[in-house]
């Protein structure tokens, strides 16, 4: 007869209890109460990442499909757990409340103890940026950010960075927005300088007409960003031309019922990418509070390298750029029946 399941068990409560050794209560060396928090605090990190590892495994699973139902649960289901991984990495942000009740002073009494240890060698934070899209061409201080993990660890990162990632799986997914590609839709409308297609040479004299004078050279950026006109600029882009053109349609019409889920999955994206930049904003202010100017654990320049990884570590940039080309909506222009239809129930 089976044992009924307790609830210490399903947990492994008991093993997951005695997983906290504070270097500080080891024999030899004087118990800094703090330290226990430190513990707690960065295995419950170590945990969350797991969970964020596991959630976008499971949407990437899910988009890399041959073929993805956007009238059915698919698109449902990858914004939920994005949406979780969201919320996630808010409450790891919030969890620094916690760790801020320690003081500069509670920390030095174990801080030497820790070297050359440091959060900088949490290789699942590092693998969960490479599987969203961060490439290691992006990073900020690359010849030092796998310098200090062991081989194994730098053989699972770079085998992330080598694999698909969420990004490239999200430029493919609008790179396929079918009706943009229906014949009557793509019709070409002559202009004096261009021929564009129907529709975004009208959006093309809304969005001219909404500008500012000082932003005449955004006419410019428009028409390359969006594969109508040789892009000028040397910086590859992660997005596709069609892919933007995909995700500001998206933007601009999010209000019909078809573009609802689309129009999510973008936002939790952007939001996705602003936890993490507030993630390392509080940890870099952390950082300056507990230790100001003195080298990381690790070895790092502590705060510089956080200050650093905040500003060039925004993996959806491309997508929030796109809100530069966005009009009122009482100026969008008037949808084809054809594709009315298409975005409404059915």
């Amino acid at each position: 007869m089976a044992t009924d399941l307790h609830y210490a068990d399903y947990l492994k409560l008991d093993d997951l209890l005695s997983l906290q050794h504070p270097v500080s209560f080891q024999d030899g060396h004087q118990p800094a109460h703090d330290e226990m928090l430190f513990v707690v605090i960065h295995q419950s990190y170590e945990l969350w990442f797991k969970q964020i590892a596991f959630e976008l495994d499971a949407v990437m699973a899910t988009m890399q499909q041959p073929q993805i139902n956007d009238n059915g649960p698919d698109i449902q289901q990858i914004v939920h757990r994005l949406k979780r991984t969201q919320v996630i990495l808010r409450s790891l942000v919030q969890q620094m409340d916690i760790m801020e009740t320690m003081t500069p002073m509670d920390f030095l009494e174990f801080r030497n103890l820790l070297r050359p240890a440091s959060g900088f060698q949490s290789w699942q934070f590092k693998l969960v940026e490479a599987k969203l899209g961060l490439p290691f061409e992006q990073r900020y201080g690359q010849h030092y950010y796998t310098s200090q993990l062991r081989p194994a660890e730098v053989k699972m990162i770079q085998e992330a960075e080598g694999a698909i990632s969420l990004l490239q799986l999200i430029n493919a997914w609008l790179e396929r927005m079918p009706f943009l590609n229906d014949g009557e839709f793509q019709a070409v409308a002559e202009h004096p300088a261009i021929s564009l297609p129907s529709f975004w040479h009208t959006y093309r004299q809304v969005y001219t007409a909404s500008l500012q004078p000082g932003e005449r050279d955004n006419v410019d950026s428009f028409m390359q960003r969006f594969g109508f006109a040789p892009d000028e600029s040397s910086t590859p882009k992660q997005l596709s031309a069609a892919a933007a053109r995909s995700a500001l349609f998206i933007m601009l019409y999010r209000g019909y019922p078809m573009l609802e889920l689309p129009f999510q999955l973008l936002d939790i994206l952007l939001e996705i990418d602003n936890q993490l930049a507030s993630w390392r904003s509080r940890h870099m202010n952390m950082v300056r509070r507990m230790i100001g100017t003195r080298v990381g654990t690790g070895g790092s320049t502590g705060a510089g390298y956080l200050k650093g990884a905040l500003d060039q570590h925004y993996i959806f940039r491309e997508i929030a750029q796109l809100n530069s080309f966005l009009v009122e909506r009482n100026q969008l222009p008037q949808l084809p029946d054809f594709i009315v239809r298409k975005l409404g129930y059915q």
